[in-house]
């Protein structure tokens, strides 16, 4: 991975600093700060100049780049739209709209306020926080397997003036450096983020901060009766692994949060095989594996006072002689019987296992899973927003306003009894898909629905926002971590 990964506060003065670049964010109304009157002096009114004669408006997502020689070679402009428009988000977005036009210009330091604050009613942590994320997430650059890395400017220290919290820098370090490293997890391919990896990355977490990893292989999680994760696995040589990570931060006894995530991590169809057009995207089939990774190591370093597990089914679906075929009745860990139609709706399939180990051996407070579950989810709601229901108003409602403070949009669906019925088996419990051709990433939670038992829970579809086909701010084309962050903030919610 590569991105930008010293970050400083400093209180010297800009003379003694002369970096090269001095980033400012400035709104639609064109008013200068104290603190850009003091810059817009020192490089001759070069700012006042630009912004009446109509170079530069403020608007969201635009730059200009000034070249005074003092106080900086250059300075960099960045618009903030409306004051009355202004977010968090909209922070996030200027930092990496700045971070993106300084690296297209081959430089790598850069000096910055954290701009915007004035016109938040958010404390300067959060200020910071979200301001320093922008910058990690829009520096993001996935080079491991690049030879010639040579117009790939990394960002290799950004120095932050003018009174960034400290507290919220850091804590915006480990956010970002978090999604930065589910990003990268998604990124690799299959013939390296295997399910071993996963257990690898695991392990290094769980060592890192003192938490407790367990992993089970195929004979030991099919042995405990997780006969639809069982199924998915059978036609796959690569071993299968379930693990699980437990952080304990809260008081002893404490039920724990929990987050599961679907690790399918390569998804050929199995014996209902995919076409072979885009197959390739199917290595993203484990990015809510990744999420659950990424929270966990977040996790680690901002140390929460609550009780957290994290559960991962990771296993390959591959249409091996062994494999799972169309038809097949399976029994999962709640002792439900599974019709399996459709062998690539084996998500589903390995989250039930998961989902109903949690709810019975953790006995959870809430349970939230991340799955790239349903291509549907992708017709209702495009790359935008990730679906979300369950069966806690609650826990929706804390996540919708997570969804609010971190950006990433999620919108609600309903699981309503007709849709809970479209997932009967005539010959077993349920079946593994709903009705033909309609609600399709409903029926995906319909079926999750019935093996979480009593346990307040939702489950978050993220087949269409784990990976962006196009740059956005700080989100590069490709692996988006999403997930991570919304997660962090439901925990300050929730906990």
């Amino acid at each position: 991975m590569a991105y930008v990964k010293r970050i400083q506060i400093t209180r010297r003065s800009l003379d003694s600093l002369s970096p090269e670049v001095l980033v400012l964010g400035l709104f639609e109304d064109g008013e200068l700060s104290d603190f850009h009157k003091n810059i817009d002096e020192a490089a001759a009114g070069a700012l006042s100049q630009r912004i009446e004669i109509g170079d530069f408006e403020g608007k969201a997502g635009k730059t200009l780049s000034i070249f005074p020689g003092k106080p900086a070679n250059r300075i960099l402009l960045v618009g903030l739209g409306k004051r009355e428009d202004f977010t968090l988000d909209r922070l996030r977005q200027a930092a990496g709209t700045a971070v993106k036009t300084v690296q297209a210009s081959k430089i790598d330091t850069m000096a910055s306020e954290v701009p915007g604050g004035d016109a938040l009613k958010s404390a300067a942590a959060e200020v910071s926080q979200a301001w320093v994320e922008g910058l990690i997430l829009g520096s993001y650059r996935f080079l491991d397997y690049k030879s010639d890395t040579e117009d790939a400017t990394v960002m290799n220290r950004i120095t932050l003036i003018n009174g960034a919290s400290r507290v919220g820098v850091e804590r915006g370090r480990a956010v970002a450096e978090a999604v930065c490293f589910a990003r990268d997890l998604a990124n690799h391919p299959s013939n390296v983020a295997t399910p071993a990896r996963l257990v690898t990355e695991a392990r290094r977490i769980a060592r890192s901060s003192g938490m407790r990893c367990k992993v089970m292989g195929r004979d030991q999680f099919t042995q405990m009766g997780m006969g639809a994760f069982a199924s998915v696995a059978r036609g796959a040589d690569e071993p299968p692994k379930f693990i699980l990570i437990q952080y304990s931060g809260g008081k002893k006894g404490e039920k724990p949060f929990a987050f599961v995530g679907k690790g399918i991590t390569f998804d050929t169809g199995g014996i209902s095989i995919k076409p072979s057009s885009k197959m390739d995207e199917m290595k993203f089939d484990m990015c809510g594996a990744a999420t659950v990774l990424g929270i966990m190591q977040a996790v680690g370093r901002l140390k929460p006072k609550v009780n957290i597990v994290g559960a991962i089914a990771a296993t390959e679906n591959m249409p091996g002689g062994h494999a799972t075929k169309p038809g097949d009745i399976v029994r999962a860990y709640n002792g439900k019987t599974i019709e399996i139609l459709n062998t690539d709706a084996e998500g589903r399939l390995v989250l039930a296992d998961a989902l109903a180990y949690v709810s019975q051996k953790h006995d959870p407070r809430y349970m939230v899973n991340f799955a790239t579950l349903t291509g549907a989810v992708i017709i209702a709601l495009g790359h935008v927003a990730s679906g979300v229901m369950g069966n806690d108003e609650k826990l929706i409602d804390a996540i919708r306003k997570a969804a609010e403070a971190s950006g990433e949009k999620v919108w609600p669906l309903p699981l309503w009894d007709e849709y809970c019925d479209d997932i009967k088996s005539k010959i077993a419990d349920v079946k593994n898909l709903g009705a033909p051709r309609q609600a399709g990433t409903i029926a995906g939670g319909a079926f999750l629905k019935e093996f979480v038992g009593e346990t307040p829970w939702a489950h978050v579809d993220i087949a269409g926002t784990a990976w962006r086909d196009k740059d956005q701010p700080y989100m590069p084309a490709g692996p988006s971590g999403v997930g991570i962050r919304l997660s962090l903030e439901l925990l300050n919610i929730l906990g």
